[in-house]
């Protein structure tokens, strides 16, 4: 009797075993859902029309092709583009939340800001890839009678506190690149603070203020159609799509190279996988012919690369911008 019932003791341990066994992986899986099974929200810092929504507006279908799902784009401004970035900062890590990042909130706020900056952007984002890198073009109205930068420095001297310059916002390029050439050309142009780079661009082709520091796919078009006079680029070397444009360094200002960048982040918490996965897709289509062309005809430049090697870029940016900040005095103010 008592063998019979340690067999029928030993059978329910077994069956005990056998129904934990079936059952973990049933569980597991059930929790592993494929990525993405709903759509995607892709933030973006800055307003309909500026440069970094619209060549995320050429992705987006890319992706959402690739992952099959739609893809909603949401422009969150304010704030230099802090704003938009926090609320990334602090979304959920499931990969149905991303940011389109630009330069400014994520390696130059850090240093305007200090402990006001609601986010860390190496601590509470996770780099996924970058995208592409474009230079801004200093620009003139046309008629204002500057023919060339070392005119318009030579001017700037002569009249301190008299030139002004546009910028959508504290640390943006318009407002890095004003700044920067203050310090190195020992002039004083006057920061001229609008809350959108659109209205910024339409009162420069107004008149309304005298120089322009903006991102080349947004004054390329408006100089072509002789709204707005090129001076300098800041880029290393002369753009093929303006081969005419000499660069700062050319036109008499060295140690002068600002290039506004974008690419896309996520909240921390994502797993390591699926940013993994996310920067691959993206390199895809960062490679795709149309894009490439779509890319290099605004002067810009396609880059992509892995999540490793965008973290050390924006430390290498970071680390520039710090010293800027300081070099320049400059404030969120």
């Amino acid at each position: 009797m008592n063998q019979l019932k340690g067999l029928r003791f030993c059978r329910f341990l077994l069956w005990c075993w056998l129904a934990m066994a079936f059952a973990i992986p049933a569980v597991s899986q059930a929790q592993i859902k494929p990525w993405p099974d709903r759509p995607i929200k892709v933030v973006v810092p800055a307003p309909p029309g500026s440069a970094p929504d619209g060549l995320l507006r050429a992705l987006t279908p890319k992706l959402s092709e690739i992952w099959g799902q739609p893809i909603t784009i949401e422009n969150v401004v304010g704030a230099s583009g802090n704003i938009g970035t926090d609320r990334v900062a602090k979304a959920a890590g499931d990969g149905y939340t991303l940011l389109y990042n630009t330069m400014g909130p994520v390696s130059v706020s850090p240093f305007l800001y200090g402990d006001k900056l609601p986010y860390d952007p190496l601590r509470d984002l996770a780099p996924i890839s970058l995208v592409t890198k474009m230079p801004n073009i200093l620009t003139v109205h046309p008629s204002s009678p500057i023919k060339s930068l070392s005119e318009l420095i030579a001017l700037a001297k002569k009249n301190p506190g008299k030139f002004r310059y546009g910028t959508a916002g504290p640390g943006t390029t318009q407002h890095l690149s004003g700044e920067l050439l203050n310090t190195v050309a020992g002039i004083q142009l006057i920061g001229i603070p609008y809350k959108s780079s659109a209205q910024m661009t339409t009162d420069a082709i107004g008149g309304h203020y005298e120089v322009l520091f903006h991102n080349a796919p947004v004054v390329l078009p408006h100089i072509k159609a002789g709204n707005l006079k090129a001076l300098a680029i800041t880029s290393g070397k002369r753009s093929p799509v303006s081969p005419e444009v000499p660069t700062m360094l050319e036109a008499g200002i060295g140690n002068f190279e600002i290039t506004a960048w974008f690419g896309f982040m996520a909240p921390a918490s994502t797993s390591p996988a699926l940013i993994q996965k996310i920067s691959n897709d993206i390199a895809r289509v960062i490679a795709m012919p149309d894009i490439q062309e779509r890319i290099l005809s605004q002067a810009s430049e396609p880059v992509g690369g892995t999540p490793e090697q965008y973290a050390a870029f924006i430390r290498a940016e970071q680390a520039k911008w710090r010293e800027v900040v300081k070099l320049a005095n400059m404030t969120a103010d």
